[in-house]
């Protein structure tokens, strides 16, 4: 029987200049490929670090996303052997 593949994704948070950076890291089994992202905080808005969290995580996994994309037109264009566009 076939086993579907696992990925699995780690998201490191660190403060950096008064806001915080999410470094996501996807691990296929065969490869590894990261994506990062920032949010920075309002000086009038709330300290409240869960939503600069989830921003900059979301920003993250956008920016792992379009490594994804851009991995795979690769794939297609030596497989086809010609260029592709692939929509995100």
């Amino acid at each position: 029987m076939f086993q579907m593949p696992v990925w699995t994704v780690e998201i490191v948070f660190t403060d950096e200049d008064g806001g915080i950076r999410a470094d996501a890291r996807l691990s296929t089994g065969t490869r590894v490929l990261s994506g990062w992202g920032r949010s920075r905080r309002n000086p009038s808005d709330p300290d409240v670090p869960a939503i600069g969290e989830e921003l900059a995580a979301a920003r993250a996994f956008s920016d792992l996303a379009h490594h994804l994309v851009h991995e795979a037109a690769d794939a297609v264009e030596a497989f086809e052997g010609r260029p592709v566009h692939l929509h995100e």
